[in-house]
């Protein structure tokens, strides 16, 4: 099919296609350790090997995210996208007919080289969207997958009250019917004309991290990244122990709370990104976005209550000013050949911080509310998290906004 012309419709697709992979993710979030656990006989065995899995996952799309990227660069975004689709729903096929732990171990890792749609989406939309509405753009799409998120955790655990399989059905359905969606409806978004070359030196995860050295600025924006991307892994690690440590929470409890962030992060990308970027900029939504989170970070360490800790869940909304407003200006950095390699390499730096976001804040806490008890703050690890959005502050302050697809010298 010849490049996207009916934007509308185009961006249309890409948003239920977000929407459908991330409820197909977040189906199985409520069962994969129930299942996990009935193949390794005992929960501390259980515990270890969902680390395990959670760290392969991150693993792999650290190293398949910039090929993949490079690959849409070079075949075009809908071959990626449709067979990412494809494959994600084949996989799930696999999980659920699984026999064993080893199987279902394969079946993670293929998952983790398939889930490329986020990556791969955004620069659909950058290849679609002029500059000044780009972070609009991210920002709708952030509330596809915060939509998909909510709802899937929840229809998986119903689902999986019935069966702790059926939720990998479910998923696999939502993918497959999703890739023959796209397969009629999606046009391709990157012209022949607009593609580059496929290079392995530059599609493996370091060459890749090279595009942030050869544009001005781009450095200094991957360095938020990180610090955005490594913060937030305190909400999925920490947030559970950490809550029912010091306020006794059950898991109703944390589960209406994180549906609470969730609600309060699509509002902020669904009503709020679009008006602010218009009046403020990218680098106003983008700084804006990093004083909220560190106050929000900070919130949450501080709150002597629930009462206090879910005030701050607002507040701490406000962090959602900070994906679109950085993917706005490091998009405008880079060419139309290079905008799936951008993502790559994006989809990296995550993958990183996954691996090691987890590790780090449970170890601070654990330490604060052990050998540290005399001297650290309880709060520890998201007042970790709040020093690495001020880091990221600082970073920000002297990126300028760049005009779209011109090649710069680097810093």
């Amino acid at each position: 099919m010849t490049a996207a012309k009916g934007r509308p419709a185009a961006m249309g697709f890409v948003f239920v296609a977000a929407l459908l992979d991330m409820t197909a993710l977040g189906v199985i979030i409520p069962v994969l350790p129930e299942l996990i656990k009935s193949f390794a006989g005992d929960a501390a065995s259980a515990a270890r090997w969902i680390g395990w899995f959670g760290a392969i996952w991150a693993l792999m799309q650290f190293f398949a995210s910039p090929i993949l990227g490079a690959l849409s660069d070079r075949f075009g975004r809908r071959p990626v996208l449709l067979l990412s689709m494809a494959g994600l729903g084949l996989d799930y096929l696999f999980m659920a007919l699984a026999p064993n732990l080893a199987w279902l171990f394969v079946g993670r890792m293929i998952s983790g080289v398939t889930s490329a749609t986020y990556s791969t989406a955004n620069a659909y939309i950058a290849d679609i969207t002029p500059p000044e509405a780009r972070a609009a753009k991210f920002g709708f799409m952030s509330v596809a997958f915060g939509i998909g998120f909510i709802l899937g955790p929840a229809l998986g655990g119903l689902l999986g009250g019935l069966s702790p399989r059926l939720p990998f059905w479910v998923s696999a359905g939502l993918c497959l019917l999703n890739a023959l969606y796209g397969l009629l409806a999606l046009p391709e978004s990157l012209p022949p004309e607009r593609r580059a070359k496929f290079s392995f030196h530059l599609a493996n995860p370091v060459g890749s991290l090279s595009l942030y050295r050869a544009r001005a600025g781009l450095m200094a924006l991957a360095g938020v990244m990180v610090t955005y991307y490594l913060a937030h892994q305190v909400l999925q690690s920490t947030w559970v122990p950490y809550t029912t440590y010091r306020y006794g929470w059950t898991p109703n409890m944390t589960g209406i709370s994180l549906a609470i962030v969730g609600l309060a992060s699509i509002v902020v990308q669904g009503a709020l990104v679009r008006p602010f970027v218009a009046r403020f900029g990218e680098r106003g939504a983008l700084a804006t976005g990093l004083v909220f989170g560190a106050i929000g970070y900070a919130g949450y360490a501080m709150a002597p209550s629930t009462v206090f800790f879910m005030a701050t869940i607002p507040v701490f909304g406000l962090m959602g000013l900070i994906g679109p407003g950085v993917m706005g200006l490091m998009t405008r950095r880079v060419e139309a050949t290079e905008q799936g390699r951008l993502q790559g390499a994006n989809m990296s730096l995550a993958a990183v911080c996954s691996l090691v976001g987890p590790v780090l804040f449970t170890e601070v806490f654990a330490r604060a509310i052990g050998p540290w008890r005399g001297w650290a703050p309880m709060g520890a690890p998201f007042y970790l998290a709040a020093v690495l959005m001020v880091v990221g502050l600082a970073l920000s302050l002297g990126v300028r906004t760049a005009p779209a697809a011109q090649p710069q010298p680097a810093e």
